[in-house]
């Protein structure tokens, strides 16, 4: 069975929200270590904790939008 060539691109965009979760997890624990490492004020720690809310809501409404392109395919 043949794949339309929709079912590739929504594959592929579904991995770039994963991977774009992945990356903003990774990076997320990864600022939170250095800045209690070097002690960096706890503003400074929730401006990249805003930081990281905002790419998993950008995640978050990107996964909501395949979701909706599924269901219209269907």
């Amino acid at each position: 069975m043949a794949q339309k060539h929709g079912d590739t691109n929504q594959a592929k965009a579904g991995q770039r929200v994963a991977l774009l979760m992945a990356g903003v997890g990774v990076l997320w624990i990864l600022v939170t270590l250095i800045g209690s490492e070097y002690g960096w004020s706890n503003r400074t720690r929730a401006l990249f904790d805003l930081a990281a809310l905002a790419g998993f809501g950008f995640a978050l409404w990107q996964t909501y939008r395949l979701w909706r392109m599924r269901q219209k395919d269907d």
